[in-house]
């Protein structure tokens, strides 16, 4: 099962996903410049890609991936401006 929602950040939209996989499922918010994912996302590999990438861990739908923070990040993110410990909705005004 895949569930896809537009989010409405400001006047531009994200794209939240949420896959269910075997036991837990996927969650992906994209925005333009970057994305955040739970912990199934390898950093290193978002890392050699250059990505703005943000890792959130604990959560298991896309409400609780809006209402939690920055696990780690990307350095490409940290450039943008986001830190670890951040609240996500404030990193979604950074992505959009």
């Amino acid at each position: 099962m895949i569930k896809h929602k537009k989010i409405k950040i400001g006047k531009k939209y994200i794209d939240a996903f949420l896959i269910k996989l075997l036991t837990k499922n996927l969650i992906l918010l994209k925005g333009a410049k970057g994305y955040i994912m739970c912990g199934y996302l390898d950093l290193a590999v978002a890392e050699k890609f250059g990505d703005a990438a943000v890792r959130i861990t604990g959560v298991s739908t896309i409400a609780e991936a809006l209402n939690t923070t920055v696990s780690s990040c990307t350095t490409h993110a940290q450039k943008i401006g986001i830190k670890e410990g951040q609240l996500i909705k404030e990193v979604l005004k950074i992505i959009v």
